[in-house]
């Protein structure tokens, strides 16, 4: 794959979840302000079916609390800390978790941002996939344009873009044949995967774009965008603009 020319863009991963709790609106805000125009999110379902802004399936590691997010309806979910006690301690005692709907009211005053969903698997074998993107989709309606719909779920993401039209990108979860035919086949928008998972011979080429994740090294992630990564995606986001090296780009 040829160079890419011209600046990187940077996904904040999470939001800037390397100084805040993850997938919270605190720390989204602060990747927005800091001046990253994408910023990657994580979809589970409540037990009532509404998208909650969350990664995990089991609430343990972000609220502290035992327990599924299957198991509790938005309105309690709402209720419950986000954050991560086991890695910040007590230091965002005011931080909760959200609905994408609250999230989308955010982004609303952020007209030049994009938002990359992701929706899980879990929540997909939980409720299936009809479903599922039923509610996403019906959630992110007031921001339409200024999404994509991600997943390791290849079928969620064909079903979306056959039904809806909107933008997808495909997660990997491996880095191999069988994956590249896939892709061959899905054709997304956007190419996703842990810049782990590489192989020497680098990215493959085709109708996409490519993000790779998860970079905290400014040098690591130029050498990738030379590669061919469009985007850059990190946790550390607020880190990573303010060296002096990193040239985001506005839009």
């Amino acid at each position: 794959m040829p160079e890419v020319n011209g600046r990187p863009q940077l996904i904040a991963h999470r939001g800037a979840a390397s100084r805040f709790p993850e997938n919270s609106l605190i720390g989204i805000e602060a990747a927005l302000r800091a001046g990253a125009r994408h910023v990657e999110i994580d979809i589970q379902l409540s037990s009532d079916g509404v998208p909650m802004v969350l990664h995990d399936e089991h609430l343990e590691r972000i609220t502290g609390l035992p327990g599924s997010v299957f198991d509790l309806s938005a309105q309690a979910l709402r209720t419950l800390p986000s954050g991560e006690p086991e890695r910040l301690g007590s230091a965002f005692p005011g931080a909760r978790l959200v609905t994408l709907h609250e999230l989308v009211a955010l982004w609303l005053a952020w007209p030049s941002a994009t938002l990359w969903v992701e929706v899980k698997e879990e929540s997909i074998r939980r409720f299936g996939t009809a479903h599922v993107l039923r509610a996403v989709l019906n959630a992110l309606l007031p921001i339409a344009g200024r999404f994509v719909l991600i997943s390791y779920d290849h079928c969620i993401l064909d079903f979306a873009r056959e039904r809806h039209d909107v933008p997808i990108g495909w997660v990997l979860h491996t880095y191999d044949e069988a994956s590249r035919h896939m892709a061959d086949r899905l054709r997304p928008n956007f190419m996703i995967c842990n810049v782990t998972k590489i192989t020497p011979e680098g990215l493959w080429p085709g109708p996409w774009l490519w993000a790779l994740y998860e970079f905290t090294d400014l040098e690591a992630a130029l050498f990738w965008h030379r590669r061919g990564a469009r985007f850059i995606e990190s946790m550390a986001v607020t880190e990573l603009l303010r060296d002096p090296r990193w040239r985001m780009e506005d839009s």
